[in-house]
């Protein structure tokens, strides 16, 4: 398992925040977002999580390469990283002592795609999957069981359009799953104060 960046690691951890960065990032880039919820929730372990790739782009890490990538192509790129996904995510329950009850996935963009991905499988390895500038591979057919999914996207964003946010929580409400959806005006690519805010409120709701 590569290394993340832990930020906060309590002796008896109630509850687990894996940060999942975005093609091209490194865990750093995730860091301020882990410190406030490491704020927030003192008692949880909170750790930003590396790709496992070198990213094609020519910086950062990457959990599949996005050269060329279509609509078409997607679901199988990420469907062929997902057991590594899986497994780092495991392996940090293992580490802190937390089960997946207690864990919460928070992914920006690419780390947002695995996230939810995550949810697609028999056991769900999170109760809370969070995504940020984040969409499916390809829209969920079947409610995921016991997860709830938060989405918080801004409305400018010229990399992953909101509507796709729009349309997942639309899809799985529609299939009964316990979805929400905040949207920030003016927010393109990236994580905000607001942001941070509206998570924690998210957060401390369900």
């Amino acid at each position: 398992m590569n290394d993340g960046i832990v930020i906060q690691s309590p002796p008896q951890a109630n509850a687990l925040f894996l940060l999942f960065h975005g093609v091209g990032a490194t865990p750093q880039d995730l860091v301020p977002l882990g410190a406030r919820l490491a704020r927030e929730f003192p008692q949880a372990a909170v750790v930003s999580v590396p790709g496992p790739d070198r990213s094609d782009l020519g910086r950062g890490l990457q959990w599949f390469s996005v050269l060329g990538v279509t609509e078409q192509d997607r679901p199988q790129r990420v469907a062929a990283t997902l057991a590594r996904f899986l497994a780092t995510v495991q392996a940090w329950q293992q580490r802190t002592g937390v089960a997946a009850e207690a864990t919460t996935l928070v992914g920006f963009s690419q780390g947002a795609i695995m996230a939810l991905e995550s949810t697609t499988t028999p056991q769900p390895p999170a109760a809370r999957v969070v995504s940020l500038s984040g969409r499916y591979s390809q829209l969920p057919t079947t409610a995921p069981a016991g997860v709830r999914i938060h989405f918080l996207h801004g409305d400018a964003d010229p990399v992953i359009p909101a509507a796709f946010a729009q349309q997942a929580a639309r899809q799985l409400q529609s299939l009964g799953a316990d979805a929400t959806l905040d949207v920030v005006p003016g927010l393109g690519h990236g994580v905000s104060a607001t942001t941070e805010d509206l998570l924690v409120q998210r957060l401390r709701a369900a």
